[in-house]
This record gives structure tokens, sequence and C-alpha cells, in this order.
């Protein structure tokens, strides 16, 4: 597809409403009709963490696949990783329609989906019907309506295990009511503890990362740091959505409820990014999330302490050459200056961004 072409495909796209467009584009990757632009295959953009190994460090973040429908494809698009769900253990349908809203002119999404997903089972019968290739994780959840929000959880780990190569532990949206409150030090210790129990007796043990808030002060970064490091967690991600609408505030869908991601989101998560990496031991990589858009904005989240990025608002706006784009630019620079790995660049910058406001 040439550059004026996808750009009119965008285009219409955008005179859709967002989830309508969302659904056509889960479609057309489903079809095979979507393109799949070469992506550089440079050995120094390969990471290896947790056990695993990723040809690249850019990752298609959960949200855009929730029901595992199109691993193949995003993979295929250049992503080095690719995270289905959140997916639940029963169907849920989320919140009420309309519930995403694009804020155009800053590259932004507001959502309040509330983990709207075909559940469990929808999901392994997709999983059981692929062959084993490619990184892919697997993002769990919990009913809104659940008794037992931990045992979602751990229902998660005993029926995804043979096919995950990686969980999120995914406590941090802010559209299932409560659901934050499982951040907070003894109930993040309960569910981290039961989820480690249910891991150790599966046949298998994919490595566990768990899925952070931005909107948190100095004192809970430290608080849920002191609980982590005494987990046997594999990385953190950070971060989810956030509930600020600081440099959208004039904008029509600014009073919508839901979570703000996108470009919008970048400074923030990229702190928060810094300052659990300073709260952190060194052993647990950090995945960042949250305006990724370019290589540029790539690059900073590396120096700001992050091993792996993911991104999926920024998509909507660039088109699925995303990665291919992104991994260009990351060899350009490589290039440029003289860098080896991914690993070189990470946290070199870390006091820098922690040091900073979240909105500014």
């Amino acid at each position: 597809m040439s550059a004026l072409a996808d750009r009119l495909a965008r285009r219409a796209l955008f005179l859709l409403d967002a989830e309508t467009a969302h659904s056509l584009s889960i479609r057309a990757m489903k079809s095979g009709l979507m393109p799949f632009p070469a992506v550089p295959a440079d050995p120094r953009l390969g990471v290896d963490l947790a056990g695993l190994h990723l040809p690249n460090p850019l990752g298609m973040a959960a949200g855009y696949d929730k029901n595992g429908e199109v691993i193949d494809p995003l993979l295929a698009l250049g992503f080095g990783f690719t995270e289905a769900g959140s997916v639940t253990p029963l169907p849920q349908p989320g919140n009420p329609k309309p519930r995403i809203f694009r804020l155009e002119r800053h590259n932004g999404v507001i959502n309040r989906l509330g983990f709207n997903n075909e559940g469990h089972k929808a999901c392994l019968a997709r999983l059981r019907a692929r062959k084993p290739q490619g990184i892919v994780g697997i993002n769990i959840g919990a009913n809104k309506d659940s008794a037992d929000r931990s045992g979602d959880y751990v229902l998660g780990i005993e029926r995804f295990y043979p096919y995950a190569s990686y969980f999120t532990v995914n406590i941090s949206s802010p559209n299932t009511p409560g659901l934050r409150n499982l951040q907070a030090g003894a109930a993040l210790e309960r569910l981290l503890g039961e989820v480690f129990e249910a891991r150790e007796t599966a046949r298998r043990q994919p490595p566990v990362f768990l899925k952070l808030a931005p909107d948190l002060d100095k004192a809970a970064v430290q608080e849920i740091a002191k609980v982590i490091n005494r987990t046997e967690l594999d990385g953190v991600m950070i971060s989810n959505t956030t509930l600020s609408r600081h440099g959208v505030e004039h904008h029509r869908h600014a009073g919508e409820a839901g979570g703000l991601s996108g470009q919008p989101l970048f400074t923030r998560s990229t702190v928060m990014l810094a300052r659990f990496r300073e709260a952190l031991d060194d052993r647990f990589p950090l995945i960042g999330i949250g305006g990724v858009c370019d290589g540029k904005t790539a690059w900073a989240k590396f120096e700001a302490g992050a091993s792996l990025v993911q991104l999926y608002s920024c998509m909507v706006y660039e088109g699925p050459q995303i990665a291919r784009d992104i991994c260009r630019d990351l060899v350009a620079r490589m290039d440029r200056e003289a860098v080896s790995s991914i690993g070189e660049i990470t946290g070199r910058k870390t006091a820098e961004w922690a040091a900073r406001d979240l909105e500014n």
C-alpha cells in the first residue's frame, strides 16, 4: 500500500466512531489484506529478558487484541512481541457505548471500555488453534462482578500457562471499580502470592509481569516497590492509562470518564517509569508504555529505564507501519551514536527523568 493510500484509508476510518474503526482494523488483519511492511532484522535490536529472546524491543500492548484474534498478523507487522487481553474468566460486555474517544489534535485516546472481552474459553480456543511461534503475552484480569478477584487471576495462570510466553497481571485499569486498590501494600502482596503459588504448580512457569498505573505519588511508588522487591516477579510494566487530563483540558472530550492514553500520557508515564527504576531492585526489568509514537519517544523510554516498550494508541494515528518505522528510527540512531544494543542506553537518564514533574 502506498503512503497516500495508507493516509486515505486512515482518514476513512476516522470518519467512523472509534470502536467501529477498531473492529474494522481487526477484521482487515484477519482477512490477510493488511500490508506487512519489512522490518529491519538488526541483531542490535534483539533483547533477552526473563528467559525470552525478543527480535526487537517493541511490543503491541494489551487492549488492541483483547481476544487473541490477530496475534500472528501483529507479529507480521514487525512487533517483537504482542499481548492478548485483558482477558477475564467469564465473558463481559464492558461499559455502555460510546466508550472510546479520539483526541485527534493531541494524538490521544480516552477509553472506558471496562475489560470487555469474550472470556477465557474463546481466547484459549484461538491459542490452541494457532502454531506456537513468536513471543505472545497473556494479560489477565478480573471480572467486574467477581466475588474473588484474586481467584480470577489464579484461573488465568492455571488455564493459559501452556500458551503464554509471559503473563501480565493487570491491576491498573481505571475502568473496573476498585481494581486499582489491588496495588496497595498488603492486597498486592496477597494477590502476587496466590499468582506465584498457581504458577509453581503449573507444568511450565512463564514469566510474570505486573502492570501498574501512572497516577501514583512518590510515597505510593515506594510502598509498591517494597512489596515488589520481596516477590518473584519477572518484570514491571509502566504504565496503564491515566485519569489526569493535563494538556488536554480544553478538548471537547476531556470531561469523558476513562483512562487517557497516547501522546498526552508520555511524560507522566516516563517519569513514573524512572521513579520505579530508582525504587526497584536491578533484577526487575521494566517495560515502558505510554506515548510511544516514534523512535524518539521509544529511545527516551529506554534512557529512562525501560528494557522493552509497548504501544497501542499511537498506531491509531501513525498506521500499521509504525513498528517498521520505529525500528528503522532506532537502527539509524544506533548507527549515529555507535550504540551496540538497547541495553547500552537503558537507564542512562533515569535520574534526570525521575526528577521531573509528572506533568511538565
